[in-house]
């Protein structure tokens, strides 16, 4: 396929340009988030987009390239050789050792639905990433590929933030 002409999307989501008329303060205060403009909308509005019901499992797709994102499972996250990297939505990529192959992952999945332990939650989580595996598998269009993400993980569990009551009495 020939290179998308034009500009480089700036965002995953479908979008669209929108105009709006902002005092300067507000502005100035935007650009210290992000000086582009728009993903510090973006940023500002991430809180709200967790509060919305987000299917169990979905695909979010960049151009020609798609990954799966899920809501967070623990019973997903359990399952050997896999990981839950956490978005800004709240919700989550899975990601898997180098060990864990593509048909390994859904075989997984698969054998999992067949517990009569796991939640309904789950079971939908857990059936919608099977089915997207399985569509995806039996699509001449589509090409399922491994690829690696980087993951950091720290030495340390992560510190605690002060509230904002505590730092103010010892003033």
């Amino acid at each position: 396929m020939a290179p998308r002409r034009g500009r480089p999307r700036k965002f995953t989501a479908p979008s669209r340009a929108v105009t709006l008329t902002l005092p300067e303060h507000v502005i100035d205060a935007l650009k210290a988030v992000d000086p582009d403009l728009s993903r510090a909308v973006v940023r500002l509005a991430q809180p709200e987009l967790v509060k919305r019901p987000h299917p169990p499992a979905e695909l979010a797709r960049f151009g020609r390239h798609a990954v799966i994102v899920v809501n967070p499972s623990r019973t997903l996250g359990r399952q050997p050789g896999l990981e839950l990297v956490p978005l800004p939505d709240g919700r989550a990529l899975i990601a898997f050792e180098r060990s864990v192959t593509i048909p390994a992952l859904e075989l997984m999945i698969t054998d999992a639905l067949e517990d009569p332990k796991l939640s309904r939650a789950d079971e939908a989580t857990f059936s919608a990433i099977a089915d997207i595996l399985r569509a995806a598998r039996r699509s001449s269009g589509v090409v399922v590929q491994q690829r690696n993400i980087i993951v950091l993980e720290s030495a340390r569990p992560a510190r605690r933030p002060k509230s904002v009551g505590a730092s103010r009495s010892r003033r």
